[in-house]
């Protein structure tokens, strides 16, 4: 397993170790130990979710208020547009985002530490995304950040997404300068 680091702290690409032969592959998607000593994550994770999800659908920028989730994130069918943004204020990267291709064929993961947005668009006809968390999602606790934000200026790769009436409503990121 490799582990790259990003331009946004917390924030690291994961590449397993594939085996393949004339069967298909294997890999381990995770493990305690091995994500603790060679990505430095040692979070407990306490949810797993998954969402299926046709071309075009832009899903985020989501992110929980009071107590943030870790994320640990991999697609099993297809291929999205991952983005993280930094929402702390006090942080020297805040307004800055990555966004990156994951896939079923890169097989790339991403670990997003607790206290970021993050969000995606389906670049396949379909894709399966699983993640891990490192706390419960609470209805009352979730917050949003529009996804064309002009000050994040995300170069998002598809022009007019799929979005739920929820994520068209966000506001953008003046709504953590305003605290």
């Amino acid at each position: 397993m490799r582990t790259q680091p990003t331009r946004l702290p917390g924030v690291l690409i994961i590449e397993p170790r594939i085996f393949s032969d004339e069967r298909g592959f294997f890999k381990e998607s995770f493990s305690v130990e091995r994500y603790k000593a060679v990505a430095g994550i040692d979070s407990l994770f306490v949810q797993d979710n998954q969402s299926c999800s046709k071309s075009s659908v832009l899903r985020g920028l989501h992110f929980q208020k009071t107590k943030p989730q870790g994320k640990l994130i991999s697609v099993t069918r297809g291929s999205i547009f991952d983005v993280v943004v930094d929402i702390d204020p006090s942080s020297s990267t805040f307004g800055e985002y990555i966004g990156l291709e994951l896939s079923q064929s890169n097989h790339r993961q991403l670990w997003v530490a607790p206290g970021y947005a993050h969000g995606f668009c389906v670049l396949s006809a379909q894709a399966d995304v699983s993640y891990k968390c490192t706390d419960y999602y609470q209805a009352d606790d979730e917050g949003g950040l529009a996804w064309d934000c002009p000050r994040l200026a995300i170069d998002w790769p598809i022009k007019n997404p799929i979005l739920s009436a929820k994520d068209r409503a966000h506001p953008g990121l003046e709504q953590f300068l305003q605290r």
